[in-house]
């Protein structure tokens, strides 16, 4: 992977990460730039093993932008329940 591509990771996990805490507030949301990008990258993920396991990306696919910012959705609602229920401190 070049460094080119990293950054591309980046910035799309950061604007999804961004499109994600807009989409879905709350008072515990992870904040500031490195949390945002990160949520927005493991919100790609997830939406990348979903897609392949599903069989709507092949196993050289990865998920869209607007898949990874519904992927970075899920994995905001994830925390909140796991906030709300005691299991990390938010």
């Amino acid at each position: 992977m070049s460094m080119g591509g990293i950054l591309w990771i980046i910035v799309v996990g950061f604007v999804a990460g961004l499109i994600a805490r807009f989409l879905s507030p709350g008072p515990n949301n992870p904040s500031g730039f490195i949390l945002t990008t990160i949520l927005g990258i493991v919100g790609a993920f997830l939406a990348t093993f979903i897609g392949q396991a599903i069989g709507h990306y092949g196993p050289d696919q990865g998920a869209g932008f607007i898949m990874a910012t519904i992927g970075a959705v899920v994995v905001l609602f994830i925390w909140h329940r796991l906030v709300a229920s005691g299991v990390i401190k938010g």
